[in-house]
């Protein structure tokens, strides 16, 4: 299958995994729909296409490993490991209730494929930086690949560890930001700006630096990654611009960072967002 073809499919992936992301966040009736939708398409290519990984074998050494540093995006990593065969998705629809093996922050001991606990903001930026140093030290050529969010961005951690993954040339690390402009209180902008953009920090502390205009487009995303791939001796950042809630109907049109929407207004998102995976597959697959 060619690259065009190929991303087709990625585009179809990332729609299932919006629907899928709304289902498992249903099945609670509220909850971080703003940041997990924005990472649809991000999750497509990763798991779609890029990543080395094995379902049946959740903890294989050889593996690409994925941390989700914005732990509260974890509907949208249940919904892409049930897609790709980690467990049926349908038990994802426990999520956060009792028993569940899908806590509303992403936690390794509990749900297969996810690689390291993540929710106390800014954390899976060290632990990723500390994945990558330990697979460097043992020989593994595998990647690791971490998302945080622009209002993430904001914690000192994330800089340490930023700094710490520069000193030891970690150039197996990429890190996506999910900039999508919106973070719990209100715009990144209002509450704490990063005067000339988290891409610029980034590049002060030693990465290497891509921009992908539109985060939520598939090719664009795994284009970059591609890059990616041939820098050598420095991790690599990549700034998605993203839409916050994407695909939510309740959600896209405010950028709300948790909602807690009506029965109605779920009915309504998830039957869009299934006639729009329905169009994009017809359209992608020329049916």
């Amino acid at each position: 299958m060619d690259k065009s073809e190929r991303m087709k499919e990625l585009r179809i992936l990332a729609e299932q995994i919006r629907v899928e992301t709304l289902k498992v966040i249903h099945s609670r009736g509220f909850g971080h729909v703003g940041g997990s939708m924005s990472l649809a398409d991000a999750m497509a290519v990763l798991y779609g296409e890029v990543m080395r990984i094995d379902p049946a074998n959740p903890r294989w050494e050889d593996r690409d490993w994925f941390v989700l540093s914005k732990g509260h995006g974890g509907p949208v990593m249940y919904a892409t490991l049930g897609l790709k065969g980690y467990y049926p998705i349908e038990e994802a629809y426990t999520l956060n209730q009792p028993h569940t093996r899908f806590p509303s922050h992403t936690d390794r001991r509990m749900t297969p494929g996810v690689d390291l606990t993540t929710g106390s903001l800014g954390q899976g930026m060290s632990e990723a930086a500390g994945a990558a140093l330990g697979n460097k030290v043992q020989g593994r050529d595998s990647h690791v690949f971490v998302v945080i969010g622009d209002g993430e961005a904001d914690e000192g951690q994330v800089w340490e560890a930023a700094q710490f993954a520069a000193h030891y040339g970690l150039d197996h690390l990429i890190c996506l930001v999910d900039d999508n402009k919106r973070q719990l209180d209100g715009t990144c902008e209002e509450v704490m700006s990063h005067a000339k953009g988290i891409g610029a920090k980034f590049d002060a502390f030693g990465w290497n630096v891509m921009d992908v205009a539109d985060g939520n487009e598939v090719e664009q995303i795994y284009d970059a990654v591609m890059e990616a791939y041939t820098v050598k001796g420095k991790p690599t950042c990549i700034v998605l611009h993203t839409c916050k809630g994407k695909g939510a109907t309740f959600a896209e049109p405010t950028g709300a960072h948790s909602s807690q929407p009506t029965e109605a207004e779920w009915t309504e998102a998830i039957a869009a967002a299934e006639a729009r995976l329905e169009a994009v597959t017809a359209r992608e697959r020329g049916i």
